[in-house]
């Protein structure tokens, strides 16, 4: 039989709906406006109270992201603690929404098993320090200098000017090796077997010592590094600071080159004696 107000069946359902709800509003009316002054509150003073720690924290030795995860985390302790004074001043039952929080906590945790994997690694890196933002390392197979140490990953400038995100879980447990701020350029030059050798390390040293991008402290090391079938090997090792790591290189060996052309010293080709040997 059809409806005869053209009204749809289910509309009494929801007019039904509908003044329950104006009903507890009109019913609940204090306890709601009670509630929503305690989220306005908890938002004021989580806001606050977070700015009072982040200024208070920011003149200590402490490390930007642990103090910005210290001031979130507080802050939004702060707002749930409001939002649930909210919830039980307008008749929520309190107690059954703390314990579906804890069970949906336990699967978001189960979920994000590998964000919350680079968080605790990302604080183990803040706190124990392997190395802090300026120092150049190797970890993982990929090396770079320190740009930004963040809760979740670690931003490396490659020798390029690329950047390489670590995860942090890739940076903890693995071996590192942490050159810190300066690195050790590893150089050589052969000289022929009749090279005044005393000269020739001279020669060097001045070069090392006219270059500003050399380290006086620690002092660069030369010597013989090694005798070869046709030279005499000289190592030339100094300290730069990583950002001068690879045009210190293309210097010191130009101006080698060049001071050992003016001085006629050999650099020899790799050269093999033949000898024949006539049997009759």
């Amino acid at each position: 039989m059809d409806n005869p107000t053209n009204v749809p069946a289910n509309s009494g359902g929801a007019l039904a709906w509908k003044d329950k709800l104006i009903e507890y509003v009109i019913s609940h009316a204090g306890a709601l406006v009670s509630a929503l002054v305690v989220v306005v509150v908890g938002l004021i003073a989580a806001r606050w109270i977070g700015k009072f720690l982040d200024s208070r924290l920011s003149r200590k030795s402490m490390e930007p992201p642990m103090r910005i995860l210290i001031v979130r985390i507080v802050r939004l302790l702060i707002f749930v603690m409001a939002l649930v004074v909210a919830l039980g001043t307008a008749g929520m039952d309190v107690t059954a929404l703390i314990a579906g929080i804890g069970v949906a906590g336990v699967g978001i945790g189960l979920a994000v098993q590998g964000v919350l994997g680079n968080l605790v690694a990302g604080l183990t890196i803040i706190f124990t320090k392997p190395f802090r933002v300026g120092e150049y390392i190797e970890v993982a197979g990929v090396s770079g200098q320190v740009e930004h140490i963040e809760l979740f990953s670690t931003m490396l400038l490659h020798a390029d000017k690329s950047h390489v995100m670590v995860p942090n879980r890739k940076l903890v447990g693995e071996i590192l090796h942490n050159y810190g701020h300066i690195r050790q350029l590893d150089l050589s030059v052969g000289v022929a077997y009749g090279t005044d050798i005393a000269s020739a390390l001279k020669i060097i040293r001045d070069i090392l010592a006219a270059n500003a991008r050399v380290l006086k402290d620690p002092a660069p090391v030369t010597g013989i590094a090694a005798l070869g079938d046709s030279s005499v090997q000289i190592m030339i090792k100094p300290w730069t600071a990583v950002a001068d790591y690879n045009p210190a290189q293309v210097e010191i060996y130009e101006a080698v080159l060049n001071q050992f052309r003016a001085n006629k010293i050999e650099i020899p080709f790799p050269q093999r004696e033949v000898r024949l040997l006539d049997k009759n």
